[in-house]
């Protein structure tokens, strides 16, 4: 698929209306159901649109035909961002999205999603597998009738493309840059005017002049929607989203009223695909990074230490007011959340930190 039909599958996501009746799982022979996955992409983005194709596919495989999942791209039953109320309310039996989606609910919501300066993927899962993390977005996800399920995620995002150079934190100061999730309160106490919008909106505001700059996900996606035919400059550290988690979820009404063997499916189809989502990012960014720089002219550059400093003692900021949130449960995430994170960098700053730094010195390997 190009970018223009991505651009097209994008625009009617925006501008279409969420159904208001609910959606019954019909019977099509005995004892197999129809369920309906809404999704916050345009059909068969390269990414979240394929994974959650992926996802749709491997709870049918593996419930034998039983459960079969009918994949719904951003707009053709419900816009982008009405997957979550879509599932809540019964709309749709379960949704593919991302966590930073849902701030406006809860801030702890963003916490489970992307946090800037946060956790990476792999901190992400251990988080929810041994760290308590589940038990906590279970109770928060309940609270709107949906099981929510860990089932990808897209790796370290770039900072994001930029029209101009940044040379400074004065830099930053009034640009006008597409984010989500805490990376826009982070960046919003920086004097940046952050703006909220999906990937086919974003390359027509950078494409018109409305937008200064913005990221989107990685080299694999945003190759495919064609920010780098605008926005030359493509920033590093991935500190505003060192990790994306893409998730799974389920209306919990319907999901209690499937037996045990699958409900368990489900799980074992979300935890199973997280591996395969985050190494095909990495390795389909990897491949799409290098193409942008040689044939397309992308210049790759890192942030100055000041600004990577300033957008740190930000994002301090933004954590604190979390952790000393007057709702309970998201002091508790965040509490959680922060835990972990100390216990996982003391490790890892010896281990996979370490290595990666020892590859970055000069030596012969196989050259």
């Amino acid at each position: 698929m190009n970018r223009r039909d991505f651009l097209k599958s994008a625009a009617v996501g925006t501008a279409a209306a969420a159904t208001g009746s609910a959606l019954a799982a019909p019977a099509l022979a005995k004892g197999v159901q129809q369920w309906t996955m809404v999704t916050s992409w345009p059909k068969n983005l390269p990414g979240p649109g394929l994974a959650a194709n992926m996802l749709a596919e491997r709870i049918s495989s593996l419930s034998g035909g039983r459960l079969q999942v009918k994949v719904s791209a951003a707009g053709e039953l419900v816009p982008g961002r009405g997957v979550f109320d879509a599932v809540s309310d019964g709309t749709a039996q379960l949704y593919h999205s991302v966590p930073a989606y849902w701030g406006s609910k809860s801030p702890a919501f963003l916490l489970f999603g992307s946090q800037p300066f946060g956790l990476t993927a792999i901190e992400q899962s251990g988080w929810l597998n041994h760290g308590g993390g589940q038990a906590l977005y279970d109770k928060l996800y309940s609270k709107f009738n949906i099981k929510p399920f860990l089932c990808g995620n897209s790796g370290a995002q770039f900072f994001g493309w930029f029209r101009k150079e940044i040379n400074s934190v004065d830099d930053l100061r009034g640009l006008r840059f597409r984010t989500t999730g805490l990376n826009s309160e982070v960046l919003s106490r920086l004097g940046v005017a952050v703006q909220a919008m999906g990937g086919g909106e974003m390359f027509q505001a950078l494409q018109s002049g409305s937008l200064d700059a913005g990221e989107f996900i990685g080299p694999w996606s945003d190759s495919a929607l064609g920010f780098y035919q605008i926005a030359k400059n493509y920033y590093y550290p991935c500190i505003g989203e060192p990790s994306s988690a893409e998730e799974c979820g389920v209306n919990k009404d319907a999901y209690e009223a499937l037996p045990d063997d699958l409900k368990m499916v489900i799980r074992v189809a979300c935890q199973s695909l997280h591996d395969q989502v985050l190494t095909e990012y990495n390795t389909n960014n990897a491949k799409a990074l290098q193409l942008m720089v040689e044939k397309h002219g992308v210049q790759v550059k890192r942030l100055p230490d000041d600004v990577i400093i300033a957008i740190g003692n930000a994002s301090g900021e933004v954590i604190k007011g979390l952790r000393d949130h007057s709702d309970d449960l998201v002091r508790a995430i965040t509490t959680s959340y922060l835990e972990y994170r100390k216990l996982s960098h003391s490790y890892m700053t010896y281990s996979d930190g370490a290595v990666f730094a020892a590859r970055g010195l000069k030596y012969s390997y196989g050259e």
